[in-house]
């Protein structure tokens, strides 16, 4: 009887070591403007059936675009995109529950952010309309102390409509943490900044600028999980550059694009990741197109044009891969859905399933270890 008591104990304890092994949490990020949302939703995937769940939502956070979470993965940081009334957000995050609780918010100090990452002392926040970038220190809690610094760029590029002054789109740390990049789509650089997290002013000084096509419109910048590359996904032109990178110096490889030479629809370039090996490597293009395409990343960073994909709705703003690499989420923002794909992790190949998450206006798709 005991050794019949100690059996079963095992099994339902192996049973469900097993279970939580194959399970994955991931938060969406949605704009709240346009359909009814929450703002942040907390889902769970089945890695071996592919199924999405909903687990948790936070409650009421205005237009969380794009997320961020602590390294210890118990703060999530949002932004809050609002035009001039921008904030930015620091959330509590419980694995187990899935609750997002709102520690609190501070005026983003710029204009529309729609990207930010953080440090162990800093959350730095890239501020579209205002072209500019905010830093705030973190308090002992992990919230938010009021900015203090920022940085505002000046300039313009030949698109009178949409490069008309400075638009920062994105901000990147360096591989070593030495520097932060940002991706300015308004001027057609890319700026590189001295980062010094201990700083309680000067956080971020201008080292040197990289100065792209004019008009391409830079947005995401990726680097490789190796450190020695970095590639530029521009949205205007849909052109890729790939640039070697050793301490703060980008050097251009090569350019590609996601579009065919002969495609005269509108371009709309949006998200850039790598595969979590660094094989390969993946962009979205919204527009006309709605796809994703692969490359195949050679030793020598350049890239090989592998396939594309339709992401399977309307403007597919940003994804993610699971950690296992099994699955690629595609949120498709205007058709108010999340894509699921079927992942081979040899090939890189991609096989949309059956498998579809309908959410308002998903922006921002970010796994949780």
């Amino acid at each position: 009887m005991m050794k019949n008591s100690l059996l079963i104990m095992f099994l339902l304890t192996f049973s469900g070591m097993y279970s939580q092994e194959n399970h994955v949490k991931f938060l969406v990020g949605t704009n709240t403007n346009t359909c009814k949302s929450e703002g942040i939703y907390v889902y769970d995937l089945d890695l071996l059936s592919g199924n999405a769940s909903m687990y948790n939502h936070s409650d009421k956070v205005v237009n969380p675009s794009y997320l961020s979470a602590s390294a210890d993965s118990k703060i999530i940081y949002s932004v809050n995109e609002s035009g001039e009334k921008s904030e930015v957000s620091a959330f509590k995050y419980n694995k187990e529950s899935g609750a997002v609780t709102l520690i609190n918010k501070q005026n983003a100090e710029g204009s529309d952010p729609c990207y930010l990452i953080n440090d162990d002392k800093n959350v730095l926040v890239a501020n579209y309309s205002s072209g500019s970038i905010s830093v705030f220190k973190k308090t002992k809690s992990g919230g938010l102390n009021p900015a203090s610094q920022i940085i505002s760029h000046k300039g313009r590029s030949k698109n009178n409509e949409r490069q008309a002054s400075s638009h920062v789109h994105q901000v990147q740390f360096s591989p070593d943490g030495k520097y932060v990049f940002a991706a300015d789509l308004g001027t057609d650089k890319i700026y590189i900044y001295n980062y010094d997290k201990l700083s309680d002013k000067e956080m971020l000084t201008i080292k040197d600028s990289v100065a792209v096509r004019r008009g391409g419109g830079p947005r995401h910048l990726a680097f490789s999980p190796n450190g020695k590359f970095a590639y530029m996904l521009q949205e205007l032109d849909g052109v890729l550059i790939a640039f070697s990178y050793h301490d703060g110096i980008l050097r251009k490889l090569e350019e590609t694009q996601v579009v065919d030479d002969d495609f005269r629809g509108e371009i709309g370039a949006a998200a850039i990741k790598f595969s979590p090996d660094g094989k390969f490597l993946y962009a979205t293009n919204r527009g006309t197109a709605n796809d994703i395409t692969v490359f195949v990343v050679q030793a020598d960073g350049r890239l090989n044009y592998k396939a594309s994909y339709p992401s399977g709705g309307k403007g597919p703003r940003d994804f993610a891969i699971d950690p296992s690499g099994a699955y690629l989420l595609v949120a498709n923002q205007n058709s108010n859905e999340i894509t699921l794909f079927k992942r081979d992790i040899v090939s890189g190949k991609l096989t949309l399933t059956n498998k579809t998450i309908g959410i308002c206006s998903p922006s921002s798709i970010l796994f949780m270890p």
